[in-house]
């Protein structure tokens, strides 16, 4: 019995160290079970504790907790999953009872001394509990200077976005301000930076994907929503008007869908690696077409009116709509236009415009 408690105590540990390093260690989107099953688990509580009060914004409160619940709640199993093993390896490999493996292997763990009275010697099992409880409390404090450099990386050029796009973003509104304001020429750097951004939340938030639940300071700014923004208005103005687009759209539209496969593909997220262009999408013509409308009674220039510029926008949409629609589901972003539904009740908020305050003219 003994023997069957040190091989599954080995086990244990191993699967545990396994578990550490990949989701702390290793720089690659591995898939880490233990992080996706606590977020589910504490995602639901959290919206279980929201759903009396109703509203978006008592939602979005509570979910701002998830994030570093998640990582407490992490370093707490690894912790007692380490202490189980090392618990089974002691009784595994001694003549010690339950409690006394327990105790001993805890006051190890945790640095609290030597623990132990019915042994004068301490063993190699004793000195590697010691050394183990530290270092993976040093591995999760070194990995969070990791996470909040990514994400206000991240954060800084969502906010600036809402300036341009609205607050939540909304694709076709940051063409139409554009054409408002005439700063039409400054797409192209708009699209260069979000290039940029794109592939750091592909690479960062595939490796941690904690990130997805670290959400922005305020509630109508998400970076799936504003990257799905960016992203239609770079299709939006190809499909209008191909002529005059800067190639930037193109570049950013690749490295947009392209970090959104890269987070599904960590996250074990199903989609179409090679999308038929003529697909279907979940986005109707109708609410195309208004945008359409709305967008060129701007000013903002189209060679192709609604009917002929569907098909182009649509053949660009189908390589990220449906994983879009998925990270915005996962994340509960705010309910915006143009991002699919939520796991909550709630009506897609349209982008506030701020009112025009040029003084009239005497």
């Amino acid at each position: 019995m003994r023997s069957i408690m040190a091989v599954a105590g080995l086990a244990l540990l191993g699967v545990t160290i396994a578990s550490i390093l990949r989701t702390l260690v290793v720089p690659r989107g591995l898939y880490s079970s233990l992080v996706n099953r606590l977020w589910t688990v504490l995602r639901t509580l959290l919206r279980l504790l929201a759903a009396p009060f109703g509203g978006y914004r008592t939602l979005d409160r509570l979910q701002t907790w998830l994030a570093p619940l998640i990582l407490v709640c992490t370093l707490g199993c690894w912790l007692l999953a380490t202490l189980a093993a090392y618990t089974l390896l002691l009784f595994g490999t001694s003549d010690l009872a339950w409690g006394v493996c327990f105790r001993e292997a805890g006051s190890s763990l945790f640095t609290l001394g030597f623990a132990s009275g019915d042994r004068l010697r301490l063993s190699a099992l004793d000195f590697l509990a010691a050394a183990t409880g530290p270092l993976i409390i040093a591995l999760l404090i070194g990995y969070l200077p990791t996470l909040y450099g990514a994400y206000n990386r991240r954060e800084v050029e969502v906010t600036l976005l809402q300036s341009r796009a609205g607050a939540p973003a909304w694709g076709p509104e940051l063409l139409a301000r554009q054409a408002l304001v005439g700063t039409e020429t400054a797409l192209p750097d708009l699209y260069r930076d979000w290039e940029r951004l794109a592939a750091d939340i592909g690479e960062g938030h595939s490796n941690y994907p904690v990130l997805l639940s670290f959400r922005s300071p305020h509630p109508h700014r998400n970076w799936v929503v504003a990257l799905i923004a960016v992203l239609d208005a770079a299709a939006m103005q190809l499909a209008l008007d191909p002529r005059s687009a800067p190639p930037e759209a193109r570049l950013v539209l690749r490295a947009g869908f392209t970090a959104m496969r890269d987070i599904a593909d960590a996250l074990r997220i199903g989609y179409d690696p090679d999308p038929d262009p003529d697909g279907p999408i979940r986005l109707g013509f109708a609410e195309f077409d208004a945008a359409v409308e709305m967008v060129t009674a701007t000013g903002f220039p189209a060679e192709r009116d609604a009917a002929e510029a569907w098909p182009h926008f649509r053949g660009w949409r189908v390589n990220y709509e449906a994983i879009g629609y998925e990270l915005a589901r996962r994340s509960d972003a705010v309910p915006s236009l143009w991002t699919g539904p939520r796991d909550f009740p709630a009506v897609p908020i349209p982008p506030s415009r701020p009112a025009d305050r040029r003084p009239k003219r005497a």
